[in-house]
């Protein structure tokens, strides 16, 4: 009698600790982390487990009874699963819901755009500028950087695709370079496949240097077409290119907006006045569209273009009319 009496009473206090421990389990599981209305930004650093990230949130104020965090960690078995890495906490994450999130791999994503047009120097300054991206080149000048990426006989002017790219916390400088050159070669090996027949261009890189004066000689996409036409034109008949942009690379810092007469005659490398050809090297990013354009180029007979002041060009077959386009749109300016 007294044995069941005491057995009774075991049950009684068992039966209230299960029922204590699973409200607390349910109320645990079921509760929101002190997070800020607009979510916040977590870093899991590689080496943390369950225990350090469940005292690190406990101390940040985040989360109420760490231990219950463990439990449900291993119990689930997502103890392991934890991997290291910047992750978006919205407002309303539970405790089960942040372990799943801290196991997926959805890193959050920064992103930098390289602008179409843009040289090497200003693509190295934004790179430079970015809060995000470890910057293992710091110490390394513009000239040293090709070598670093083991690129070592390669001009890096032109060499990295204009594009918008996404990548998380913990990318370095060098690794955003590799993966923005890799996608110039792609582009351009794939637009050159596909050039046109006939063209006075001996290789890809050939056809990169003429994308990059294209792209810097117009503001408007529908006339990369009949510049490269152009261009081509007077590459098969040898006549200069004579085209400004290249010899305000020549230029360098001493260019401050304005092209002189005697700029003209300037005689650099770049100066497409006094030289034949192309330039030695690209002398910007081309986009896609650019060197798809120096590939392609349309069909004419124009040979001349001047600005008209609008972003856009006018385009004459002789220098006769060449001429007097210059007349009325570069000269009353």
């Amino acid at each position: 009698m007294r044995v069941n009496r005491l057995l009774g009473i075991l049950i009684f206090v068992a039966s209230i600790l299960l029922a204590w421990g699973w409200m607390e389990y349910d109320g645990f599981v079921n509760k929101s982390l002190n997070l800020p209305e607009e979510g916040v930004n977590y870093i899991l650093h590689p080496g943390m487990t369950v225990r350090s990230l469940a005292e690190d949130l406990q101390q940040r104020g985040m989360l109420e009874k760490p231990i219950l965090l463990r439990f449900i960690a291993r119990w689930q078995g997502q103890a392991s699963k934890l991997k290291a890495g910047e992750y978006y906490l919205p407002a309303g994450t539970t405790p089960p819901k942040l372990l799943e999130i801290l196991s997926s791999s959805q890193v959050v994503q920064y992103a930098l755009t390289i602008i179409e047009g843009w040289t090497f120097d200003q693509l190295m300054a934004a790179i430079r500028r970015d809060p995000v991206l470890e910057h293992s080149l710091k110490e390394v000048t513009n000239d040293q950087v090709m070598q670093h990426l083991g690129l070592d006989d390669l001009h890096p002017e032109g060499r990295f695709y204009p594009d918008t790219y996404h990548f998380p916390r913990g990318t370095t400088d060098a690794a955003f370079l590799k993966r923005a050159y890799k996608r110039m070669e792609s582009v351009l090996e794939q637009a050159w496949q596909q050039r046109k027949k006939q063209l006075p261009l001996k290789s890809p890189y050939e056809a990169l240097i003429l994308a990059s004066i294209i792209e810097r000689e117009t503001g408007i996409p529908e006339e990369r077409g009949k510049i490269a036409g152009v261009f081509i034109r007077r590459l098969k008949r040898g006549m200069l290119l004579q085209t400004d942009p290249t010899v305000i690379y020549g230029m360098g810092e001493s260019y401050n907006g304005n092209i002189r007469k005697r700029d003209l005659t300037r005689d650099t490398p770049y100066n497409t006045y006094l030289h034949k050809g192309l330039t030695p090297t690209p002398i910007a990013m081309p986009s896609g569209a650019a060197i798809r354009a120096a590939l392609n180029p349309e069909e004419g007979n124009s040979l001349y273009f001047v600005a008209t002041g609008d972003g856009g060009h006018y385009f004459s077959s002789t220098l006769e009319e060449h001429n007097k386009a210059v007349r009325k749109y570069q000269l009353k300016r």
